[in-house]
């Protein structure tokens, strides 16, 4: 192979070829651009990546990221006592279902899915934390916002189990055809599902 850049360069394209969505192709590209732009891209960029290396924190009751421990939204007083906790996979479905404007509401992250294949198991997920959170009082319903996946479900169902016996309501998100949807474009799956669920017009 041919030798094309420094080592720091190199150094910098085989740790963004890391990032999910990219690979080597898109991570040249990237640090070409960013090499382009020094000024007023790479060294913001730096100084924002070691300030969020310094501060970001696991919050330790519901496990978003944030600078503060609680986070923001589990010290939110517009969100305690409306008693709705949703239950995600992981921060980015939090962060999905903030940009939606899903309301005052609480969220528990559980880090992940069951997956006996890959070695995740209960204990593994934030599973113990979301029943201690439950068993506390203040939560009059709980809904398990996880992927429509075999993981997925068989998680909800784990957590539903572990849930059972307290004194609160469990839903889940509805599955179907997508606001804007096309029947043509969906998949069977879905669409039985979209049909199972159907609700008066």
């Amino acid at each position: 192979m041919a030798h094309t850049a420094g080592p720091e360069i190199e150094q910098l394209i085989q740790l963004l070829a890391r990032l999910p969505g990219f690979g080597p192709r898109s991570a040249r590209r990237a640090t070409l651009h960013l090499i382009k732009k020094r000024e007023v891209l790479m060294s913001p960029l730096a100084s924002a990546m070691q300030r969020a290396f310094e501060n970001v924190r696991t919050c330790s009751v519901c496990a978003n990221v944030d600078t503060a421990d609680p986070c923001g939204i589990c010290t939110d007083v517009r969100r305690t006592g409306q008693g709705m906790l949703i239950v995600v996979e992981d921060v980015a479905d939090l962060w999905a279902l903030e940009r939606s404007s899903v309301g005052p509401v609480l969220y528990h992250v559980l880090g992940g899915t069951l997956s006996p294949l890959d070695g995740v198991g209960p204990e593994d997920l934030n599973i113990a934390s979301l029943n201690a959170r439950v068993a506390a009082g203040g939560i009059s319903e709980v809904v398990l916002a996880v992927n429509a996946t075999v993981e997925g479900q068989t998680t909800a169902h784990y957590v539903t189990d572990r849930l059972a016996g307290q004194n609160v309501k469990i839903t889940r998100l509805a599955h179907g055809v997508p606001v804007g949807g096309e029947l043509d474009y969906l998949d069977e799956g879905t669409l039985a599902q979209a049909l199972k669920a159907r609700t008066d017009f």
